[in-house]
C-alpha cells in the first residue's frame, strides 16, 4: 500500500508541476520576463505558491527552464506538425506544446501517452474550446518522431 501512495503522491506532484510550467511558459511568451522573475512571480501568488508546494520542483524547473534556453530546438520539433506558425497559435496553445515537447525530449521515464493525457487535460482546462484536440493531434505526432521506438 505504501508503494502506491509514494506512486500517487509523485503523480500528483508531476501534475502539480506541470500546471506551473504551464503558467510560467505562458507569462515568459507574453512579458518575455526571464525565469528568475517568473519563479518569484509564482512565490508572490498565494495560490500558485501552494500549488508549488505541492509539486515536484525539480521537474518545474527542467521544463521550464529547458523551453526558455531552447525554445527554437523545440518549436523545430513542432514545425512539422503545425498548421500554421507557432507564433500564430493561441498562448496557452503554444505554452502547452513547447512544455510537452520539453518533456517528450528530456524526460524519457514519463511515457510519451502519459505526457499527451496531461498536456490535453491541460488544454482542456485552460485553453480554448477544441483547443485539446490540436494538442493532441500535434503531441501524437512529435511523440512520433522524439519517442520513435515507444510507440
Amino acid at each position: 500500500m505504501a508503494e502506491k501512495d509514494t506512486k500517487r503522491r509523485h503523480i500528483a506532484k508531476r501534475r502539480a508541476a506541470r500546471k506551473l510550467a504551464l503558467i510560467a511558459i505562458y507569462q515568459w511568451q507574453m512579458t518575455g520576463n526571464g525565469y528568475t522573475d517568473i519563479y518569484a512571480g509564482i512565490h508572490e501568488d498565494k495560490e500558485l505558491v501552494q500549488d508549488f508546494l505541492k509539486s515536484d520542483a525539480a521537474f518545474f524547473q527542467s521544463l521550464t527552464k529547458y523551453v526558455l534556453e531552447n525554445v527554437e530546438k523545440v518549436d523545430e520539433q513542432l514545425k512539422p506538425f503545425l498548421d500554421r506558425e507557432a507564433d500564430q497559435l493561441d498562448q496557452i496553445e503554444r505554452a502547452v506544446l513547447r512544455m510537452a515537447t520539453a518533456e517528450l525530449l528530456n524526460h524519457p521515464e514519463t511515457p510519451y501517452k502519459v505526457v499527451v493525457n496531461e498536456s490535453v487535460n491541460l488544454s482542456k482546462k485552460f485553453g480554448a474550446d477544441k483547443a485539446h484536440k490540436f494538442v493532441n493531434g500535434v503531441l501524437d505526432k512529435v511523440a512520433g518522431v522524439v519517442r520513435e521506438g515507444e510507440k
